[in-house]
């Protein structure tokens, strides 16, 4: 009589063990078919994942419930097996040997501990794919957001901008917080040919109307007027006077271009050449990835700026090339003829950022702007 109770209690022990791996079973392949489902919509399928080649454990978690299914079918069998031969047992009044059932109840101990981990790691997996969905979903809004806007801005007649190059940034007061920055860095250069419109009055000297500030070289290339002194060049913290004068509050077109062979450089003022050197920075390569500042001039690399150097006015096609441009393409820009976005910076809204209150971009048909009757 004790015996056919301790076979009835093993026996209620090793059923209740079953169903708890059914339970994890079920809960296991809904797991695996969410996780499915998260790969799919993001393109991918279990099948492109990587081969296993070592060995280890299947990584489609259909593969790993099936195996773990086949397994629990075979113990359920001998399970049965195992309740018929510990009836006869009980029958007869033979002795049955325990060592198989505790065997058996291991195994399915094991195979418990088992599922309850997949089961984690799925789950686990399920949230991580969770996340990248939705890290992914708010960067295509965000650029879905930016591209509806930038198509609004275009559609919008009136003061909005025609085109996005038809802007102009405008610095009003000397100080030492209004500036635009270029998104854009250079790269390494040996050459280059900078060219702008550009419009002032302020007096004494326009200020810093462009600065390019590399690590270790906060000087790298400017365009300054200070004090009394003519416009300057400076490459490497080497100066060049240039014969430019843009102080009469109209708009002009400048152009500097510079070749490291020799330190040849050229300055024009709308269209036409005003002046050559050479001996400027030679053999110096202009160094990559720097900070371009329009407005002000770097002490130290974008920023430590100083009020009495800083740019008032307004400017406009602010763009950059990696070689010398021909004075007949110079001479096209500045009569209105034809524009030439920079092939290394160019003049782009999206390019440039403004800071400080009271710096802004506004629309601008600048050839319009400068001719006397506009």
């Amino acid at each position: 009589m004790q015996l056919r109770e301790t076979i009835l209690q093993q026996k209620e022990t090793m059923s209740k063990q079953l169903g708890t791996i059914n339970e994890l079973t079920t809960k296991l392949s809904l797991c695996a078919s969410a996780t499915d489902d998260r790969k799919y919509e993001k393109g991918g399928s279990w099948g492109k994942e990587k081969q296993n080649t070592m060995g280890d454990v299947p990584r489609d978690p259909n593969d790993s419930i099936d195996n773990l299914g086949k397994t629990m079918q075979g113990l359920k069998d001998r399970l049965e097996n195992l309740e018929q031969q510990q009836m006869r047992a009980n029958v007869s009044g033979a002795s049955f040997p325990s060592d198989l059932r505790d065997l058996l109840q291991r195994r399915l101990g094991e195979l418990e501990k088992q599922l309850l981990k997949k089961v984690s790691n799925l789950e686990e997996e399920k949230s991580m794919l969770s996340n990248a969905t939705a890290a992914y979903r708010l960067k295509t809004e965000s650029t879905l957001n930016a591209l509806v806007d930038r198509i609004s801005e275009l559609e919008k007649g009136g003061g909005d901008l025609k085109s996005p190059e038809q802007f102009k940034l405008s610095l009003p007061q000397r100080t030492n917080y209004l500036y635009g920055r270029i998104t854009k860095s250079l790269p390494e250069m040996y050459a280059f040919t900078l060219c702008m419109w550009i419009k002032s009055s302020a007096t004494p000297g326009i200020g810093t109307p462009f600065s390019y500030g590399v690590p270790g070289q906060a000087n790298e290339i400017v365009l300054i007027e200070w004090g009394n002194n003519p416009i300057e060049l400076l490459i490497n913290d080497k100066v060049a006077q240039l014969p430019l004068e843009v102080r009469d509050g109209r708009w002009h077109h400048i152009c500097i271009s510079w070749t490291t062979r020799d330190g040849q450089w050229d300055a024009y003022q709308d269209g036409e050449k005003r002046g050559t050197g050479d001996n400027l920075a030679a053999w110096h390569p202009i160094k990559p990835g720097g900070v371009i500042i329009l407005g002000q001039e770097q002490d130290v690399v974008g920023g430590r700026f100083d009020a009495g150097q800083a740019f008032v006015g307004e400017l406009s096609q602010v763009n950059i090339w990696d070689r010398i441009l021909k004075p007949v393409e110079i001479q096209s820009m500045a009569n209105c003829t034809s524009y030439m976005p920079g092939n290394v910076v160019s003049w782009l809204v999206s390019n440039v950022e403004v800071f400080g209150r009271g710096a802004f971009k506004k629309p601008l048909e600048v050839c319009q702007e400068r001719l006397p009757n506009a």
